[in-house]
């Protein structure tokens, strides 16, 4: 079968194992597709994700330059969300910050390779453990907007780190001894009050399991840039990331706009 469109991530669902979409000219189930050939060749365009128009190069994930320096998506805050104004009535679009950001946020802890402190979006649970590849995770406190999350995230990582290294996550080197409820409540000790006392009391602990075959012992990134058509044996899928035979893999997300056919 064929399909085309313009690749954007892939819509995920929690279940005993992550059910994965590739939303082209139709819907993909890319679970069936696990330990079959597939084949995703760029056929050289690329439209920005906010306008639509075409561009030349795509930056951050999928704008054109003038949406990049402008689109509240592409917003300093959302890398940095200690830098968030939209409590103040402030942003880019502020329309756009009160509706998606001056709202309830997430603090949380993810196991991966080590412990990860994270934000998002209330309603983007668990969409946003799963895009990162995380094996389990927790959250640690629910604050009234972006700003506030974005602070205790700040706090948080003198003890954790922020960034999830992308090869060991893909080749599953996690650490077995991770507790996440105890890391979680360990914190007393180490931050003032006022932050702890922001604490869920939600210690459930999701784990997430992904659809794949076997782990690569080595990763290779690849992008459409480079080589425009990319075929082989799909080994599995987490995070965003294609894993082909071989080791190696396509970030989805990050080419957000190219226009591709996929034959599978």
């Amino acid at each position: 079968m064929v399909a085309a469109g313009n690749l954007r991530k892939m819509k995920t669902e929690l279940d005993d194992q992550i059910r994965y979409q590739l939303r082209l000219s139709h819907e993909i189930e890319m679970n069936q597709i696990v330990g079959k050939r597939i084949t995703l060749n760029w056929l050289g365009t690329i439209n920005c994700q906010k306008c639509s128009k075409i561009t030349n190069k795509s930056f951050g994930e999928g704008f054109c330059y003038n949406c990049f320096i402008s689109a509240p998506e592409a917003a300093e805050c959302i890398l940095r969300p200690e830098l968030c104004r939209a409590h103040l009535g402030g942003g880019r679009d502020p329309d756009w910050e009160q509706e998606h950001h001056n709202r309830p946020h997430v603090v949380y802890l993810a196991a991966s390779s080590a412990v990860k402190v994270g934000i998002t979006r209330l309603e983007q649970i668990p969409t946003r453990w799963i895009d990162q590849g995380a094996s389990a995770a927790i959250k640690l406190a629910i604050t009234p907007n972006r700003y506030k999350a974005g602070a205790m995230e700040v706090a948080l990582k003198d003890v954790f780190t922020d960034k999830t290294h992308w090869q060991k996550m893909l080749k599953n080197d996690i650490d077995p001894f991770i507790d996440l409820m105890e890391e979680k409540w360990a914190l007393e000790e180490h931050l003032p009050s006022d932050i702890t006392d922001q604490f869920t009391e939600d210690d459930e602990i999701i784990e997430l399991n992904y659809p794949v075959l076997e782990y690569p012992q080595k990763v290779k990134s690849i992008s459409f840039d480079k080589v425009p058509k990319i075929s082989g044996k799909l080994n599995g899928i987490k995070g965003q990331y294609l894993i082909f035979e071989g080791g190696l893999v396509l970030n989805i997300r990050k080419h957000t706009g190219y226009y591709v056919e996929v034959e599978y």
